[in-house]
């Protein structure tokens, strides 16, 4: 059964740019892209035309889906955009640019990725729990990719630098694309006043 999370028409998903990564990262990057076309659920993304970033482009695009890209100029500058995205936002700041993809979207995904995935990740978990969004946020840890990531997550719990609740409500781990958009769905409510809960003890 959905909750109020329904109503999902747009997604982000960070994801790495780099290329010689091993294939079954792209492959995964790809099929949860061709989830997103099919389902007619639009893809926003960092507008990279390489590595997992264009491997979830195509995904989409090949679906018949739509993809709109969030790009800074000086990486438009440098060539790093996506020609094939059906729509480009050019943004004059990263910083610009992360607040514009998640004012725009519904939900959060991480695929594996470098500092910049991480970044961005732990960002949008940080605006979540100062309630500044309630958005779902799923990590697919492809390949247990996100093992160490996770771990270092418990120990906050553990060593009291995170609250449980943050653990354990503010975002979903799943192992493949397959599962993304049944824990989208199924995210536990996550309003303003989770702000309340923002302080550890």
């Amino acid at each position: 059964m959905r909750s109020s999370y329904d109503n999902i028409r747009r997604i982000a998903v960070y994801c790495s740019a780099s290329d010689g990564v091993p294939q079954f990262y792209n492959d995964a990057a790809y099929q949860l892209g061709h989830i997103l076309g099919e389902e007619g659920i639009e893809l926003v993304y960092g507008d990279g035309g390489i590595g997992l970033m264009r491997h979830l482009a195509d995904g989409t695009l090949d679906a018949g889906g739509k993809v709109i890209g969030v790009i800074p100029r000086f990486m438009v500058e440098q060539g790093w955009n996506n020609p094939r995205s059906t729509q480009t936002i050019v943004t004059a700041t990263m910083h610009e640019r992360k607040a514009t993809i998640i004012r725009m979207v519904d939900a959060m995904v991480a695929l594996p990725g470098g500092v910049g995935t991480m970044e961005e990740l732990f960002e949008c978990l940080t605006w979540k729990q100062l309630g500044l969004h309630g958005k779902p946020v799923v990590i697919v840890n492809t390949n247990g990719y996100y093992d160490p990531v996770i771990a270092a997550l418990d120990r906050m719990v553990t060593e009291r630098f995170m609250q449980p609740v943050h653990r354990n409500r503010m975002f979903a781990v799943v192992s493949s694309p397959e599962q993304v958009l049944p824990a989208i769905y199924s995210a536990t409510e996550w309003g303003e006043h989770m702000r309340n809960q923002a302080r550890t003890v």
